[in-house]
């Protein structure tokens, strides 16, 4: 089988966990003889085609995304343009099966290509721009991603979503009917997450947080949905009460500014630091120094940080919300989960967490096993029986 998988990233051109995702999947297809083209986006500076772990890359030269929305917008759009021709020119030369596209950012693209070669279109779904904005996309430039999202997910033959929450979040947004979408969660491969040598670790915390400190990690885009406001005034009187807690906040965003300012008002400037975005190899790291990891979501599909600091050794409080309910199963044997937007409720939680060492070691031991059940290969394997099944299914009708 030949299928043409469509992402506007794909490494090392990294925005966020859909990278990596369409990646490890992509890698996973390949290794169970699917022959993989993934069509995407490069800055200038890479091959426009190479073969990368298995996987057949082909990349459109783009200019560095705007930051101001509505030249995103319009960035979006010829950055289709350019994916589209360059997918039909491959059709001439490779006879697809299946286009497989990753969120509305390549949705134009994909359909142009599914529609001209008449081939069957599966859509895997991340996040939605009406999840994002809690419901608020009545104005530009809302309106217009949540307008292109409705039209891809009720055009496609099938939808994929990352979560049984995120199954029932798009047939109810988007009218969809629920035999059309399938979950299928994310991965994760523990042995990816490499830390850096004991010394080095030892030096990381150290830049953080004394011995006898408690290491507070916080990672993602620096967006209200991500909810990190909450984890911010939970912190504030255990920090101030007991001053032996520390936290890091990893991650940019279009709120950074006004969390700093939050943490000032909070007097919170002499108990942490943002550092900013950073790289997977100090990521990776930051899990393995931190006593705990807060996810405190209002609004989140899956919850691959959770994952992540789990199969680190990293002890996760999360958000009683959509996707993580999944990752992090309620009855706290392997994290624990505190009613979203509830600072106070967090805040009683932390100072659980924190004080009780013997169920801190308990939890982290049965998370790293928990984790092992979101497997790459298995992902594969169940996205693979949904090309066999829609591409039986096109021949029938064909």
């Amino acid at each position: 089988m030949r299928v043409l998988l469509l992402s506007w990233e794909y490494p090392p051109v990294i925005e966020g966990g859909l990278g990596r995702h369409v990646r490890k999947l992509s890698e996973q297809l390949a290794a169970a003889g699917v022959e993989v083209h993934v069509l995407t986006r490069g800055g200038g500076r890479l091959p426009a085609q190479e073969l990368r772990a298995g996987v057949n890359v082909h990349r459109v030269t783009e200019p560095p995304f705007p930051s101001d929305v509505e030249a995103f917008v319009r960035w979006v759009a010829d950055m289709n343009r350019d994916m589209g021709a360059l997918a039909l020119e491959l059709s001439e030369t490779t006879e697809f099966d299946l286009v497989h596209s990753h969120d509305w950012l390549v949705a134009e693209a994909a359909q142009r290509v599914a529609l001209a070669g008449e081939l069957p279109w599966l859509v895997t779904i991340h996040a939605t721009e009406y999840g994002r904005h809690q419901g608020w996309v009545q104005n530009h430039p809302q309106s217009h991603i949540h307008g292109a999202e409705l039209a891809m997910a009720r055009a496609a033959d099938h939808l994929i979503t990352c979560s049984d929450y995120m199954a029932g979040h798009v047939a109810r947004i988007f009218g969809v009917p629920a035999q059309r979408i399938t979950a299928i969660p994310n991965g994760i491969d523990p042995g990816e997450l490499a830390p850096a040598p004991a010394a080095e670790l030892a030096t990381l915390r150290a830049r953080y947080a004394a011995p006898d400190q408690r290491l507070v990690l916080m990672v993602g885009r620096l967006v209200f949905e991500k909810g990190f406001h909450l984890a911010l005034d939970a912190l504030a009187p255990i920090a101030h009460r007991d001053r032996n807690v520390r936290f890091v906040v990893a991650g940019t965003g279009t709120a950074e500014a006004e969390l700093k300012a939050q943490a000032g008002k909070l007097g919170l400037a002499e108990f942490g630091t943002f550092i900013g975005w950073t790289g997977d190899d100090l990521l990776h790291s930051l899990y393995r120094v931190a006593d705990l990891c807060i996810v405190p979501s209002i609004y989140e599909p899956f919850g691959l940080v959770a994952l992540e600091a789990m199969a680190s050794g990293c002890l996760c409080v999360v958000a009683d919300t959509g996707g993580l309910r999944e990752v992090v199963p309620a009855g706290g044997t392997v994290g624990l989960r505190f009613p979203s937007s509830d600072s106070d409720a967090l805040r009683e939680l932390l100072e659980q967490a924190l004080s009780d060492d013997a169920v801190h070691a308990q939890m982290v031991a049965q998370a790293r096993e928990h984790v092992l059940q979101f497997d790459w290969a298995e992902v594969a394997r169940r996205t693979l029986g949904e090309y066999q099944r829609l591409v039986s299914a096109a021949r029938v009708r064909g």
